[in-house]
């Protein structure tokens, strides 16, 4: 399932630059964020769904990739990120 607009504006107002940012690294990160963390709830209660589990590993490999970006081009931007949203960095 994709994310309700409300939801999805208010990430984009919140991590992004402009009104009409939603190509920044940064609102990229957090929308896949987003997604990762409701697709880890529907697999806690569907165990068997393989294929959403096929999609919730490519959609971490993206945000690994984005974060590896944001990493090399801007690193205060980055720390700000992973705080922000949680995320450990490795």
């Amino acid at each position: 399932m994709a994310l309700d607009s409300a939801r999805k504006s208010e990430i984009i107002k919140e991590f992004g630059r402009g009104d009409n940012d939603t190509g920044s690294p940064e609102v990229q990160i957090a929308l896949l964020t987003e997604r990762i963390k409701y697709l880890t709830e529907h697999l806690k209660e569907n165990k068997k769904d393989h294929s959403s589990r096929l999609g919730l590993l490519k959609l971490v490999g993206q945000r690994k990739r984005l974060l590896r970006y944001l990493k090399n081009k801007d690193y205060d931007r980055y720390t700000q990120l992973i705080t922000a949203l949680g995320l450990r960095d490795k």
